[in-house]
């Protein structure tokens, strides 16, 4: 199901008549297949989206639904039986499936990721000291001194306490709140202009995920760096997003201001994650609504729209086509073949 975003990829706020800067990040008709034993998965169906500096973007949807393949394939990171087609342009230069020698010189430097789990992602067997000098040794050229004070200063930063003694330590030392600050420090020692974060507050406590939070949105003031928050907690894009993508089944099905997107929802599957949520002036006793049924399989997606089998909304023509997404408002899209909820 191909999408093309068009006006409707404009930042929040934005006039759609007025010229905008380049973009840090063009995304165009990206398709990501797996090989498997069983037949060809299809993880991302056509998706096309804009990020422009400074600006935080949210992606928001259930498991199994690309968000993460996306990025993967943005940063070349796919399994071996993995592919991606269609264009990813980091500001007006063409990155997808470039050689790894020439991604390489883009990857931690100017467009950086953090990973979900932070105790993977770190080598248990080098001191974080040994982890954060190497990138600004390979990426920046700086003796191994001057990088150990950076990486010093970089922890200061995100709020390590005693940064100076504990960059020194080996991961297994830190909790997981101080694991996720220290690869939150080093995804930024290079001051990129992307980060690209990936559920980074899914295994920590809900005290420790606003602290991050309010740490990104501060660095994000900092550097005016623009952000990618993949997550299924719509929490986290409400209080970090200014624009939402919400992805089902490889697909973008929505997109707009945040502000808009929790409040005015137009798409059903929106609709449904939105009212899934627990709501402080809800009554705490009645039963929490959720969404019946199961995501499709991305082998054997279903006819016409692949949100139709769960959908309360569906009709006979939501069985034979599959909606593009169409913009229907100033920086807004949806792929659903109502007109209005």
């Amino acid at each position: 199901m191909p999408s093309t975003l068009g006006t409707a990829d404009v930042p929040a706020g934005a006039d759609a008549g007025t010229a905008q800067a380049p973009a840090v990040l063009e995304v165009a008709n990206l398709v990501t297949r797996f090989a498997s034993p069983d037949g060809e998965v299809s993880a991302v169906n056509g998706v096309s989206f804009t990020v422009g500096q400074g600006e935080t973007l949210g992606i928001v949807g259930e498991s199994g639904s690309g968000k993460s393949q996306i990025f993967m394939s943005v940063m070349g990171l796919l399994a071996a039986n993995g592919r991606a087609t269609g264009s990813v342009r980091y500001r007006g230069q063409e990155i997808l499936n470039l050689p790894r020698a020439r991604l390489n010189r883009i990857r931690g430097s100017r467009i950086s990721m953090i990973f979900q789990d932070p105790m993977t992602s770190l080598n248990p067997y080098l001191r974080i000291s040994r982890q954060m000098t190497e990138v600004l040794v390979h990426h920046k050229g700086m003796t191994a001194s001057a990088a150990l004070e950076e990486a010093i200063r970089m922890l200061d930063l995100v709020r390590i306490p005693e940064a100076r003694r504990r960059v020194h330590m080996y991961p297994h030392e830190f909790s997981g709140g101080m694991r996720q600050r220290v690869m939150i420090a080093m995804a930024l020692l290079c001051q990129p202009d992307l980060l690209i974060a990936d559920e980074p507050t899914t295994a920590l406590d809900v005290t420790v995920q606003a602290q991050i939070l309010d740490l990104m949105r501060d660095l994000k003031r900092e550097f005016d760096t623009s952000i990618i928050m993949i997550t299924h907690d719509l929490g986290v894009i409400a209080g970090l997003s200014d624009r939402v993508l919400v992805m089902y089944a490889g697909s973008i099905v929505e997109s707009g201001p945040v502000r808009d997107i929790f409040y005015n929802p137009q798409h059903p599957y929106t609709e449904a994650l939105l009212k899934s949520m627990p709501r402080l002036d809800d009554d705490i006793l009645g039963e929490l609504p959720t969404i019946a049924g199961q995501p499709p399989n991305l082998q054997h997606l279903p006819t016409g729209c692949p949100f139709r089998p769960r959908c309360v909304h569906a009709f006979d023509r939501c069985v034979t086509d599959a909606p593009a997404l169409e913009p229907f408002y100033r920086g807004r899209a949806k792929a659903c073949h109502l007109e209005a909820l």
